[in-house]
This record gives structure tokens, sequence and C-alpha cells, in this order.
């Protein structure tokens, strides 16, 4: 199995607990800025964690649950019991040096964003307020995304985190493009971390991730529940026919700005289709 290609560690509990030095291995030596966390929590089930010296956007993926988080009650978020509904995810910021906790009112699926923290921001929800359902792409190429805090939001120090689904057929995070050399304002070094769903769940879709100069060129089948690491290089991904795909981006590196190059072989189209 691809290093690249996480799997969950169970069905209950935190299945994912991806850090700066878990996702360290031989395709991914350099890795040091996003971490990605998932709880699967049964109604009354609690899961809490302190900041540290990271930056955190929970989302809730699926269900509900009430939230503290930087010594405030945000009270009962999620509304969105199935993640294919494409509703806007409630989600909540905290920053660095601070503490969370979540007590699961419904079963109820919570991602954890994580990324170096500067202080500069204070807990706040990210969501649904403000995140609206937007289509992009044309043809097989279409998909929907949910931008829960790109860079056009001021809302964190780090972090770019975005939910896209792509219906069965499709293509998505293509043309293929990468962004991997901190080369402002031509590129920005971020890696990348993809949470995969799939409906139906016994399903599968295809990511491959690879360099132009063949050093890195890894295609795996994805299962619903697992996360792939993309550390350099480009990445699309495919939703075979009758499977439709969700994934949750989560990104960071030295500047909170998204610039890529697209794959010179798949370029024309992304020049076509603008």
């Amino acid at each position: 199995m691809p290093d690249l290609l996480r799997k969950p560690v169970g069905t209950t509990g935190k299945v994912h607990d991806i850090t700066t030095t878990s996702a360290k291995g031989p395709l991914s030596p350099d890795w040091g800025y996003v971490g990605f966390g998932l709880y699967h929590l049964k109604a009354g089930e609690n899961a809490a964690e302190a900041t540290g010296d990271r930056e955190v956007i929970l989302v809730l993926v699926e269900g509900k649950a009430n939230i503290t988080a930087a010594g405030e009650d945000f009270g009962e978020m999620g509304d969105r019991m199935n993640v294919f509904e494409r509703t806007p995810p409630h989600c909540l910021y905290v920053p660095n040096e601070q503490d969370w906790s979540a007590t699961a009112t419904t079963d109820c699926v919570l991602a954890i964003c994580t990324a170096p923290g500067k202080s500069n921001h204070k807990a706040q929800r990210l969501g649904p307020d403000g995140i609206t359902l937007t289509e992009r792409g044309k043809g097989t190429n279409t998909r929907y995304i949910n931008n829960i805090a790109m860079e056009d939001r001021d809302v964190c120090d780090s972090l770019l985190v975005t939910e896209v689904f792509t219906p069965d057929g499709h293509w998505s995070s293509y043309p293929s493009h990468r962004h991997d050399e901190d080369d402002f304002p031509n590129m920005t070094y971020l890696e990348e971390t993809y949470y995969h769903r799939i409906n139906p769940a016994k399903g599968f879709g295809i990511q491959r991730v690879y360099a132009e100069d063949g050093t890195l060129d890894e295609t795996m089948a994805v299962s619903d529940g697992d996360v792939v690491l993309v550390p350099r290089g480009h990445h699309p991904c495919g939703a075979p026919y009758g499977f439709e795909m969700y994934y949750l981006n989560v990104m960071a590196g030295p500047l909170r700005k998204w610039r890529f190059k697209a794959d010179p072989a798949v370029e024309w189209i992304m020049e076509r289709d603008a």
C-alpha cells in the first residue's frame, strides 16, 4: 500500500490521526504543515483536545454535537446528517494554545483540520453561514464546492479548507495541477490531505499523485473513509460511473495563498474551458 494512502484504524473513536510526524514517509519525507484527524462518535460520546501550537478548524461532516472552545460555549452545531446532502457544513475555528470539546448529540463524524497557528484570530463559527455551494468546471469535469476557509476569508493563519462533491462519472482536482514550490505569486507550496467519502459506500474512487518528471507516480483506489496525502505533484481524482465522491481538502504551507501550475500535458484543457 502506498504510504500516501491512509486507511481508518477502526469504526469508532478517533479513526484518523495524521500529524506532521506520522505523515512523514518515503514519499513524503518533508511533511511539516498539515494535520488531519477524524472522530466517529455515537450520541453521548465526547472528544476533546488541546490545540497546542496548531490552529484548528472543526468540521461537522455529519451529525450534531455540542461544542465548547477557547472558553466559549458554541452550543449544538451541525444539521447535515448525510454528507451527500451537499448542504453547507457547520464549522468552528479554534486558535492555537486553546482547547476544544465536542459531545455528540447524534451519531456524528467530526473532522479536525490543523496547521501552524500564530494567534491572529479568535474562536468563531465559520459555517454554515458564509458558505455557498458553487458549481465549477464543465462537462464531466463539473463538480460542486463548499469553500470553508479559502484565502478570500481572513479567518485563520495557515489553513485553507474546502469540500468538493464530484458526481458519478466525473473528474475533479482536474485538469491536473500542482502547488509544491514556494515561488509566490507564480506558485505556493501547500501540502494537502484528501478525506474521501464514496456514495454508495461500498464503491471506490481513483486518485493519482504524480510528478511531471516521474519521480513520484502513485495511483490509488480510495474507499469510503480513506485519506490521501499530497506532499507534492499533481493529484487528480476520478469518480467511476455509479459512485459519487466527496472529499474534504486541508491545505497549508508557508503562505496562506493558493497558487498552482497545471500539468503541461493538460494545460490546454484549462485554457479551453476558461
